[in-house]
């Protein structure tokens, strides 16, 4: 899989096709499954759903494409990652916009095709930025297709784990997150049901992304009566698997070993010595659902919610200090020693003294001696001759005393420096990188000189850094032409630790470029109401991005909740 870039593909993981409650199977290198699941469990099972028309294996084939076909004229089949019970799943290239995607390919008449749109669709409209996207799900010429993200620069579980088990900030990191992110798709309603270490993905960026909620679940008709304690038990055996490297029952799965067989479901900390304490309990308290004994006599963690709550408890698991090379220790050189180009004595040898040369005999060298002889006497008499008319000069200034002195630094700051001038602002747009927008009405609020109206963003669980659930937030201001951009002074809503705000110059009120390719003008971090920026240097632009991205914690008030956000309510740009 990893050979052939599908790791950060929503594709559908066939490894383990058992449910996380009961005994998973054994996966092959290329992601298809050594055998097929032999029963059900009774929390979760992989019978069809009502309607489905019984069993799928053997009544449907899965559609007969191939590489290089088209869908919609714009979905073009790159590779074929998976295939079974009916359905495919592709690697493909969106020519319209360019990029690779990822496609589930079923039957119109396959007995899941109905689930599986619906699934993709309410997926759709969440728009959770920590879980992989579905991009479009659409029924065409007898085929239902679901076409998702591709994220060619993020690693699975999976892969991660082959090397050996997570430091204690990675696996911290890695359930704070996936709880966070199932805490929210549950509380609209979605559970995902195939929670498994291949659904897991980390980018480069250290976030922690979820894919096929809701819709590999429909792919192979796994249903739940407990949704939420199923996704929470499986979120314990990530968490199990990220500590120890071991995959918390019996059997091997998804390229772990299980535990040694008649010992039970033994704590993490257990198996593999080093392993955090408190993480080891964490992982227990979700893994009670299965009949294990919560470590420390604490209540078990049956949803994402009262798991999300047990970690906040925790104390927060710092990211291990940075490791420093000492420079290699400084080594004299031949030449400072006066011998470079030299080999040097041995030891106990006198080195000789190379002889000095003779002085010059000839005409030319005796002319040149007296020339030199001449300009030295001439330099001599000139810096006698300017000290005494310095200190005659120095005595009649200080005779008169009538006389007031006079400088030029006056004239040359009115020539080098230019007071700096307010800038008026004509409009402003809120810029959404991704997801939903924050209070996209409010943005004309920031630059109406009013300090008792503001933009606002949304209450955020964890902070400052806004970091996974949105890389910043922020608006772009236009000037309407062109301006030398120096300063900003902002006001803000909320003090606290702490608030970062940069400023980019952009392109327009809608960048066509992400944060990443603008040009900085500069950024500042404070605790207080308000923060100043100043550039290093000037930059000339039209539109200027205020952009957002730590946030201090505040309390509840008329408009959102207790957590981490922060207001914008006056923003004066000068330059």
């Amino acid at each position: 899989m990893a050979e052939r870039s599908t790791a950060a593909v929503d594709v559908a993981d066939n490894s383990g096709d058992k449910p996380l409650t009961a005994k998973a199977d054994q996966s092959t290198a290329d992601g298809v499954a050594q055998k097929r699941e032999q029963g059900a469990d009774s929390a979760t099972s992989e019978k069809p759903r009502a309607g489905d028309g019984g069993a799928v294996h053997g009544r449907t084939s899965p559609p007969d494409l191939h590489s290089g076909h088209k869908l919609a004229r714009r979905y073009r089949l790159e590779e074929c990652v998976t295939r079974l019970d009916g359905f495919s799943s592709w690697r493909a290239v969106d020519e319209k916009l360019r990029r690779a995607v990822g496609v589930h390919l079923l039957p119109a008449d396959h007995p899941r095709a109905r689930s599986v749109l619906a699934a993709a669709r309410s997926a759709a409209l969440l728009g959770d930025p920590r879980f992989v996207q579905v991009l479009d799900a659409v029924e065409e010429n007898d085929l239902v297709y679901v076409v998702h993200e591709w994220l060619p620069d993020a690693t699975e579980l999976t892969t991660l784990l082959a090397s050996g088990p997570l430091e204690p900030y990675d696996a911290y990191q890695m359930v704070t997150q996936v709880s966070q992110a199932m805490a929210a798709a549950h509380r609209e309603g979605l559970s995902h049901l195939r929670l498994t270490p291949g659904a897991v993905l980390r980018t480069l960026t250290g976030q922690w992304r979820i894919r096929g909620l809701a819709v590999n679940a429909a792919l192979r008709g796994i249903t739940s009566d407990t949704p939420q304690r199923t996704d929470t038990e499986a979120i314990g055996a990530l968490l199990y698997a990220a500590l120890t490297q071991r995959w918390p029952y019996e059997d091997d799965a998804y390229g772990l070993s299980g535990l040694p067989k008649d010992l039970g479901l033994i704590p993490p900390d257990q198996v593999r010595a080093g392993v955090h304490r408190g993480l080891s309990e964490l992982a227990m308290r979700a893994l009670a659902n299965d009949g294990a004994t919560a470590s420390r006599q604490e209540s078990p963690c049956t949803t994402p919610d009262e798991l999300v709550k047990a970690i906040s408890e925790m104390p927060r698991i710092r990211p291990p200090e940075p490791t420093f090379t000492a420079p290699p220790e400084y080594q004299r050189t031949t030449y400072q020693q006066g011998t470079y180009g030299r080999q040097s004595a041995h030891p106990g040898e006198t080195q000789p003294v190379a002889p000095m040369p003779p002085p010059l005999q000839s005409r030319t060298g005796k002319a040149l001696k007296w020339a030199v002889s001449a300009l030295l006497i001439a330099a001599l008499g000139l810096g006698s001759w300017q000290l005494a008319d310095a200190l005659m000069d120095h005595g009649k200034s200080s005779d008169d005393t009538n006389k007031t002195q006079t400088t030029d630094t006056d004239d040359k700051g009115d020539g080098n420096t230019r007071p700096a001038r307010p800038l008026t602002i004509q409009s402003a747009q809120e810029y959404v990188a991704e997801g939903s927008a924050q209070a996209a009405d409010d943005v004309a609020s920031t630059y109406d000189n009013d300090t008792s109206t503001y933009w606002r963003t949304k209450s955020y669980n964890d902070g400052p850094k806004l970091a996974p659930y949105k890389s910043g937030v922020g608006i772009v201001y236009d000037l309407g032409s062109a301006k030398d951009v120096s300063a900003a002074s902002i006001g803000l809503r909320y003090s606290g630790d702490h608030t970062t705000v940069h400023l980019y110059a952009t392109d327009s009120l809608s960048p066509s470029t992400s944060v990443s390719g603008m040009t900085e003008i500069g950024s500042a971090t404070t605790t207080g109401t308000s923060v100043d920026i100043k550039a290093k240097k000037s930059v000339k632009t039209r539109f200027v991005l205020l952009w957002v991205t730590d946030v201090p914690y505040a309390p509840t008030d008329g408009y959102s909740g207790a957590g981490y956000k922060q207001g914008i309510t006056n923003v004066k740009l000068t330059g």
